[in-house]
């Protein structure tokens, strides 16, 4: 593939994951705007509402209060997951984990923005059913796009699929 077509796929994914953000930054937004310091807005009794949270920590609650960690930890994931899309082959068969990849960027990087403005998470969407934790759409990309990950790891790729990564590098090697 030549730098040009590599160029427009680097552009169109660095235009979803600003897309993407950009939901995210919204969706809280609303959340700060209609759900803060009110009663949780109840869409399904019982199951599901939409209830503002404060988020200090990260998933279940954990780590409360340890902000420079998780600026620190969300950097070092931003640059291995640019550096794994860059070193992912532009070919058809792996645009699904291109797209993975765009869709951790932007889940890490909404809550990143959030950590980094406010020092929380605004979380708002609540299972009341299961008690699940609150979470946001950030949440979702990061979730959803792992339960991709995992389905095209068992069931799409084969071992020979991932072996493209290590023969590109022993072969820009012997280049070098």
């Amino acid at each position: 593939m030549d730098k040009k077509q590599k160029g427009k796929q680097s552009a169109a994914a660095l235009t979803g994951v600003f897309f993407l953000i950009f939901l995210d930054q919204y969706t809280k937004i609303l959340a700060v705007r209609h759900l803060k310091e009110q009663e949780p807005f109840v869409i399904l009794k019982g199951v599901f509402e939409l209830h503002y949270l404060e988020n200090r920590g990260m998933a279940f609650g954990l780590m409360q209060n340890q902000r420079i960690f998780f600026v620190l930890a969300t950097t070092v994931v931003f640059f291995l997951l640019v550096y794994f899309y860059l070193k992912t082959p532009a070919a058809k068969k792996y645009l699904p984990i291109r797209i993975c990849t765009v869709f951790l960027t932007a889940g890490a990087g909404g809550n990143f923005i959030d950590r980094l403005l406010k020092g929380y998470v605004v979380d708002f969407f609540y299972f009341s059913l299961i008690d699940f934790p609150i979470f946001n759409v950030a949440d979702i990309f990061v979730t959803m796009t792992f339960v991709v990950l995992l389905l095209l790891i068992f069931f799409y790729y084969k071992d020979d699929d991932f072996l493209v990564y290590i023969k590109r590098d022993k072969k820009r090697r012997k280049d070098l």
